[in-house]
């Protein structure tokens, strides 16, 4: 097992391109600057915390030119459960491959309660609409994470 190891600020970042529930999200189609945030599992306490954090700070994150772009390994159909359960504005990718999990680096080892195993970390990426990574967020504490996102990019 390996650890993560998540690209870093001013590294370029990989394209995606996936279709989910009939909406292609691609990042070549988004204007202006992408936070990209990883998370392990749908409508779990943390990831809810950080999903619903974002969502509360969404008219400031508009207002900010951010688009939003959650991804887990889960599946579609858990993801459209997941939106409609608490009301999500963003799109939530279901990189159920771990492709896009692998390529920035947020797949790993974890222990949990004495147990090692491999999963996606929750882990972010502020990208620049040219496609350079602003910043690696590899230490996200869920509640925090959207009031952390807006002063980094008021200080860009």
């Amino acid at each position: 097992m390996a650890h993560p190891n998540p690209i870093k600020a001013g590294s370029k970042a990989p394209p995606f391109n996936y279709t989910n529930a009939g909406e292609n999200i691609q990042s070549s189609d988004i204007n202006g600057r992408c936070l990209l945030y990883f998370y392990p599992k749908d409508d779990t306490p943390g990831c809810t915390k950080e999903a619903c954090a974002l969502r509360d700070s969404w008219s400031d994150l508009l207002s900010a030119d951010l688009t939003v772009v959650g991804v887990s390994k889960d599946s579609m159909v858990s993801h459209e459960k997941f939106i409609a359960k608490y009301q999500l504005p963003f799109p939530l990718i279901a990189d159920t491959e771990l492709e896009l999990a692998r390529a920035y680096g947020v797949y790993g080892e974890k222990k949990f309660m004495g147990r090692v195993y491999d999963s996606v970390h929750r882990m972010s990426f502020l990208i620049a609409s040219d496609g350079t990574i602003l910043k690696t967020y590899d230490r996200v504490k869920p509640e925090q994470h959207a009031a952390q996102v807006l002063e980094d990019l008021k200080a860009l």
